[in-house]
C-alpha cells in the first residue's frame, strides 16, 4: 500500500499512478500520441472509480463529472470530481471533490458501468450554471446526435438523450439563475451535429443569415445509389460543406474514401466545400464565408 507506483486520490484509497488498463496499451503503443486531453479524460475516470468505493450511498456523479465518465461529451475535464446529493443532505467535502446540493425535483439518477451519475438530459441542465449559451448547445447537440453504425445505419436507440428529454429537464422547475440560458440553448439544439465545430458552424452560418441546412444526410444520385453521407447540406442549391478534422489528412484510407466521394458528388451535380478547424475557430475564421459564396454561385441570395 505504500509502492512508489501507488496513487492515493482520496484518503483511505489507492489506485496506480501509471496508465491502467486501455491507456497502458495505447500509450506503449505511441506514447507521442497520446494526447494530454486523452490522458485527462481517462484520469478522472479512474478517479471516480476509486472514489466510488467510499463515497456516501446516496450521493452521485453529476455535471462535468457526469458527461466526461458516462457519456464522452465535449465539455472541459473538471479538475475535481463533482458529486452531488439531494437536498436536505450535506453535500460530500474532500481534498478533489466539488460537492454540491440539488433540490430532489432536479435531479435524476441512473448507473452507468456501476456508477451511480445523473442521466444525460439532467448531466446537461446542471451544465448550465457554468457553461456559456453557445457551449450549452455544443453539448445539446452531442446528447442528441443519432449515431449511425460502419454501414452508415441510423440508430436512434443509441442516442443518449432526445430534444423532448431535454424539454421536459428545462420544464421541471426553476433552475436559478440558469433557466433562461437553458430556454434559449433548447432553442439551437438539434439532431444531426456530430462534433463541436459542425454545431459551431451551423450557428455561425445562422447568425450570418445563411440558409438553414439539414444535418447528416445522405447525398444519392438519380438512381438512387448512395453516394455518401455529408455532416452539412444545402439541397436546394446543391452544395455540401464538409468538415474534415485530422484524421481526414492522417488516415490513409480515409483520405481515398473522401477522394471518391467528392468525385461522386461532383458528377452528380454537387458542390463541395471543403473546410477545417482554422476556418471556424482560428484567429481569422472564413468558413460560413465560403459556404455563403458557394451558395451564391448557386443562386441564393441574402
Amino acid at each position: 500500500m505504500r509502492a512508489n507506483d501507488l496513487a492515493i486520490p482520496f484518503r483511505g484509497t489507492r489506485r496506480t499512478a501509471k496508465f491502467t488498463g486501455q491507456r497502458a496499451i495505447e500509450a506503449a503503443e505511441d506514447k507521442a500520441a497520446y494526447s494530454e486531453f486523452r490522458q485527462k479524460r481517462q484520469a478522472h475516470i479512474d478517479d471516480a472509480r476509486v472514489y466510488s468505493t467510499i463515497m456516501p450511498p446516496d450521493s452521485f456523479f453529476c455535471a462535468a463529472t457526469a458527461a466526461v465518465v458516462g457519456y464522452a461529451l465535449p465539455v472541459t475535464t473538471p479538475t475535481d470530481l463533482q458529486v452531488a446529493v439531494i437536498a436536505p443532505q450535506r453535500a460530500p467535502r474532500a481534498k478533489g471533490i466539488r460537492g454540491r446540493k440539488v433540490a430532489a425535483h432536479l435531479a435524476t439518477v441512473t448507473e452507468i458501468s456501476g456508477l451511480r451519475m445523473t442521466t444525460p438530459a439532467n448531466t446537461w441542465a446542471m451544465l448550465a450554471r457554468e457553461l456559456t449559451l453557445r457551449e450549452l448547445v455544443e453539448i445539446g447537440d452531442a446528447v442528441v446526435r443519432v449515431p449511425r453504425d460502419d454501414f452508415g445505419r441510423q440508430h436512434p436507440e443509441l442516442a443518449h438523450a432526445t430534444i423532448a428529454e431535454l424539454a421536459a429537464e428545462v420544464s421541471c422547475g426553476p433552475r436559478p439563475p440558469s433557466t433562461s440560458k437553458l430556454r434559449a440553448a433548447l432553442e439551437l439544439i438539434c439532431v444531426g451535429s456530430s462534433s463541436v465545430l459542425e454545431t459551431d458552424f451551423r450557428l455561425d452560418a445562422a447568425a450570418a443569415g445563411l440558409p438553414e441546412p439539414v444535418l447528416d444526410m445522405e447525398i444519392r444520385d438519380q438512381r438512387g445509389r448512395l453516394l455518401g453521407i455529408s455532416e452539412l447540406v444545402y439541397p436546394q442549391y446543391r452544395i455540401v460543406v464538409e468538415i474534415e478534422g485530422d484524421h481526414h489528412r492522417t488516415s490513409r484510407q480515409q483520405w481515398n474514401r473522401d477522394l471518391d466521394k467528392y468525385n461522386d458528388y461532383a458528377e452528380a451535380g454537387w458542390d463541395v466545400v471543403r473546410v477545417t478547424s482554422l476556418h471556424i475557430n482560428g484567429s481569422h475564421p472564413d468558413a460560413v464565408r465560403r459556404a455563403a459564396a458557394a451558395l451564391g454561385r448557386r443562386g441564393w441570395t441574402d
